[in-house]
């Protein structure tokens, strides 16, 4: 979920091995792959990593969020982060076979919005059951829009949780067996100016060989839902039906799976994970 997608916020070079080293023993180590270089994503992708960039690999960021006491599904490919910027670009891939883009034409953000928001008033049961302050969709910051040349899809959801903003950048790359799921964390004020560079950094991102959309063939698993339940957190229902943690789309403890927000929340949990790491203040970070 957008909410808390994890890891490292900040400048990760080899300063940051050696803040590594003076924290205590159970301190899992991370490993950097600085640009210019290519990051390999699982088996199902690439994306290069351009000069000024880590990447933090899926072992690192699964370490982190263990050492956290945050669940983890196993699902978490890497993050990408500028090193002198404070956003970051988290890659989760999700098996859930080729996803028809049958309902390209038939993305209607109202309805969407108002199934986003039922969840939503679900999840916050959850939420206050376990202590934690009830979330409340704005509406859309950027709304559902799919490329058919690229099949990506791409939307924005703004929230507010104790009225501090919450803002998650969401983009699904479709593949021949599942979604790549990217989410651009970053803090809301920054989203208009960062979006031309995280999409140029996405310019670097391809499936594999016989991963491609276009390399389906019949008999290959195919996913029970389309374009629209991506929007409102298919992906996620479905890996929660088979038993399975979403990762970071299922980041908030006791079972809170908000996956529209979630990342956001992610955020949070990295900018807190960063700050115990430098020794910074976290001061200006929202509590979720």
């Amino acid at each position: 979920m957008a909410c808390s997608k994890l890891l490292v916020v900040a400048a990760l070079t080899a300063a940051t091995s050696s803040l590594l080293a003076q924290e205590p023993k159970a301190r899992p180590k991370l490993n950097l792959l600085k640009g210019p270089a290519s990051a390999q994503l699982g088996n199902a992708a690439r994306v290069e990593v351009p000069a000024g960039y880590v990447f933090v690999d899926a072992k690192s960021i699964q370490s982190l969020m263990k050492a956290q006491g945050e669940p983890v599904s196993g699902h978490e490919l890497g993050l990408l982060k500028a090193t002198n910027e404070h956003w970051s670009v988290m890659f989760e891939f999700s098996d859930i076979g080729y996803v028809k883009d049958d309902d390209k034409d038939k993305l209607d953000p109202d309805k969407l919005l108002e199934a986003i928001k039922r969840g939503t008033a679900e999840g916050n049961k959850e939420r206050e059951r376990a202590g934690n302050p009830p979330l409340e969709i704005v509406g859309w910051e950027v709304r559902p829009k799919y490329e058919a040349s690229t099949h990506n899809l791409e939307w924005a959801i703004r929230a507010t949780s104790e009225g501090r903003p919450i803002l998650n950048y969401n983009t699904r790359l479709l593949g021949r067996k599942g979604v790549m799921e990217v989410v651009l964390i970053v803090e809301p004020e920054q989203l208009p100016t960062t979006l031309p560079t995280f999409r140029e950094l996405l310019t670097g991102y391809s499936f594999q060989t016989g991963e491609r959309y276009a390399e389906y063939r019949a008999g290959d698993k195919v996913a029970k839902y389309g374009l629209a339940a991506l929007v409102v957190g298919g992906a996620a229902v479905g890996a929660a039906k088979l038993g399975l943690l979403t990762g970071l789309l299922v980041f908030l403890k006791k079972g809170w799976k908000l996956v529209i927000v979630g990342l956001a929340a992610a955020a949070t949990f990295l900018k807190k994970m960063f700050a115990k790491l430098t020794g910074r203040s976290n001061e200006t970070v929202p509590r979720q």
